[in-house]
């Protein structure tokens, strides 16, 4: 059993531990009940559960939220198209945002996986300055996915 204070008590039988606890008009609670014997200590409960709820609270409006955005690319895109979606990755990224890039490939164009990896180099490139590349290219079906970051949480994955 521990005190209010810190003191320990060392093992105590029951009655002795609730008679203590009553006696400074505190709580006993049960700390870790699965250890032999179950260690106790006498607590105000309620402050404890205000002061852990207090604690969660703001570990929760203190937490940053990421949520990933995507933006689809084709193998023939057009130079004004490239530079309107480089912007939106911008913005995406600037918000704290992770942003999925998705190249899909159409009819024939599978055949020509390096043309569409070419793309996403040159979009990895333009977005340089202000995102780094989490994931490289990588072909997954009928497309080819990579993943930037805002500068600094840079971790590549092969």
């Amino acid at each position: 059993m521990i005190g209010n204070d810190g003191f320990q008590f060392g093992v105590v039988s029951l009655d002795e531990a609730l008679q203590k606890a009553r006696s400074v008009d505190l709580d006993l609670v049960k700390i870790s009940p699965k250890a032999v014997p179950p260690v106790c200590k006498i607590m105000d409960y309620g402050k404890f559960v205000f002061d852990k709820m207090k604690k969660e609270k703001e570990n929760k409006k203190n937490r940053k939220i990421t949520s990933l955005k995507e933006i689809r690319l084709s193998v023939s895109i057009d130079v004004h198209d490239f530079e309107t979606k480089v912007n939106h990755a911008r913005k995406f990224i600037e918000s704290g945002s992770k942003v999925k890039v998705t190249l899909r490939f159409k009819g024939r164009e599978i055949g020509h996986t390096e043309l569409g990896k070419k793309v996403l180099d040159n979009f990895s490139s333009a977005c340089e300055e202000f995102a780094s590349t989490e994931k490289l290219p990588k072909l997954d079906g009928r497309s080819m996915i990579m993943f930037l970051v805002p500068k600094g949480k840079m971790t590549v994955k092969f």
